[in-house]
């Protein structure tokens, strides 16, 4: 059993990995900022201990620190994912100050593993799967300070030899995902036999599913032999169209009507390329992902199912937001 420090356990895929790190037996810590939203945790409160403190407050994040004393830290506590979060200088505290500071903290405990959490936006848009080698080219502020922070872990890694990794995600969606997003708004809607708002058939993502991606935190933090600073693609190393999803969604919930193609407007991060270079987490690590989408999508509809009183949040929420 690990001490463990989770940020952004009330975001999505932060909730998905706290409930994992329960499940196999670790002591887990959940370190909040103030005013955030807990309805992913409500099911977890009982059984992990909270705290709550800016990140890019250096003092308050060490006295959490160094109460805790972590073996792990999983920092995926980030601003400026979601396309209402737009204030740049939100993201600077967020995403690279905030870093900055429990990066810090935790350095004058020690710690077995640090697990930083980066973005695919930090390469920017390509034509092709992009290593990790490869120039970054951020395509927004958001993914400005998620390179500069996987850069500062990086360099911090190496000049303290510590075992701080960096995960790139790509599309990960599951459970508990924001209840706009593609993949929820496409169950919540086809379940009631129709399709929500749908950009171009073309426009392509990397869909990775929560759970594989828990298994490449895992792994990031327990295996023996890495560099340092080393970063990692996480992505499935297929991409996916939206067609192709439409054509996935209308089997497995069986859809009757036909889908209206153009019905949302084309967002400046739609691209009909986005896909991993997963080959160097795959050597290193020995991880593979265990979900196409669509194991991952019935996995998905399978947690609605099984859960009708989030469903219906779900749909209230998505009501609101159409509402709105």
């Amino acid at each position: 059993m690990k001490r463990v420090i989770v940020t952004g356990a009330t975001g999505f895929v932060g909730a998905n990995l706290a409930r994992r790190l329960l499940r196999e037996g670790h002591e887990v810590h959940l370190l909040l900022r103030p005013g955030c939203a807990p309805w992913r945790i409500e099911g977890i409160r009982n059984d992990v201990r909270l705290h709550e403190s800016p990140l890019d407050d250096l003092d308050a994040v060490s006295r959490v620190v160094s109460q805790i004393r972590p073996e792990w830290i999983f920092h995926l506590a980030a601003h400026g994912a979601y396309s209402s979060q737009t204030d740049w200088q939100q993201m600077v505290r967020t995403n690279l100050h905030g870093t900055m500071s429990l990066v810090a903290a935790c350095l004058k405990t020690g710690f077995e593993a640090f697990v930083n959490t980066g973005s695919s936006s930090e390469y920017g848009f390509k034509d092709h799967p992009p290593a990790e080698t490869e120039m970054l080219e951020p395509n927004s502020h958001y993914a400005v300070t998620k390179a500069s922070a996987t850069l500062f872990c990086r360099y911090t890694a190496q000049h303290h030899r510590v075992h701080m990794p960096t995960l790139r995600l790509y599309s990960v969606y599951g459970p508990y995902e924001e209840p706009t997003r593609l993949v929820p708004t496409l169950i919540i809607r086809g379940l009631e036999g129709r399709w929500p708002p749908l950009v171009s058939p073309e426009t392509a993502r990397d869909y990775i599913y929560v759970n594989d991606v828990m298994d490449a935190y895992l792994a990031a933090a327990t295996h023996p032999s890495q560099e340092f600073g080393a970063v990692y693609n996480v992505g499935t190393g297929a991409q996916t169209t939206m067609r192709q999803v439409v054509d996935i969604a209308q089997e497995q919930l069986r859809i009757t009507v036909p889908p209206q193609w153009g019905t949302m407007p084309e967002r400046v991060w739609d691209t009909n390329v986005w896909v991993a270079d997963s080959r160097k987490i795959r050597q290193w690590l020995s991880w593979a992902p265990r979900f196409g989408f669509p194991e991952g999508l019935a996995a998905t509809v399978d947690w609605f199912r099984a859960n009708s009183p989030m469903e219906w949040f779900y749909r209230a929420r998505l009501s609101l937001s159409t509402a709105g």
